[in-house]
């Protein structure tokens, strides 16, 4: 029944490819034989992010400048696939990159699509546990980022006041809740 939903791309065109993000029009035909002449898509890279907890049982959380919303935003730890690597590689060398934390008790907790109706990349979330602080940050050149420590129940009391404004993030701070037995 839900392939008689897909529609089937008829041919693509590039608009603009950058390193971040890449813009094309795909002309597509619906099941009942209707063209869509010009259906933009945003290519993305996938991504990963991780509800991190130390040994002490804390969640770290990073804060951080979002140029695009104009905000400071409260987030988990996160960024970009690099090429091939596997997400698993891409979580464990992010959470070491912005935290300084290493973590051997990594599980995925969801795979979800950040905005499937203009988007195609995926984010796949991870649990880590037992993080243990081995390094400084090792930032990339435009990242600033405060790591920052909460328990259980400040993460989801900040989530009930709306103080994580990144709904992926959101997202897995509530898997992992659940997965937790916290909610």
């Amino acid at each position: 029944m839900s392939d008689n939903l897909k529609w089937t791309t008829i041919g693509s065109e590039y608009i603009h490819k950058g390193p971040w993000a890449t813009l094309r029009t795909d002309k597509c035909q619906m099941p009942d034989g209707r063209i869509v002449d010009a259906y933009y898509v945003l290519e993305y890279p996938n991504w990963v992010n991780a509800v991190a907890l130390t040994t002490e049982n804390k969640i770290l959380m990073v804060r951080q400048y979002r140029h695009a919303a104009n905000i400071v935003s409260l987030e988990i730890p996160g960024g970009v696939i690099d090429g091939d690597e596997a997400p698993i590689d891409a979580v464990r060398r992010e959470l070491l990159e912005e935290t300084g934390y290493q973590f051997d008790d990594i599980e995925p907790i969801c795979t979800i699509y950040p905005n499937p109706s203009t988007a195609n990349n995926q984010t796949f979330c991870y649990l880590a546990k037992g993080g243990i602080k081995v390094q400084g940050q090792s930032l990339d050149e435009h990242e600033e980022i405060i790591v920052e420590e909460y328990t259980i129940d400040e993460v989801k009391q900040l989530l009930a006041d709306n103080k994580i404004p990144q709904s992926l993030h959101c997202t897995a701070l509530f898997y992992a809740l659940i997965k937790l037995g916290a909610l």
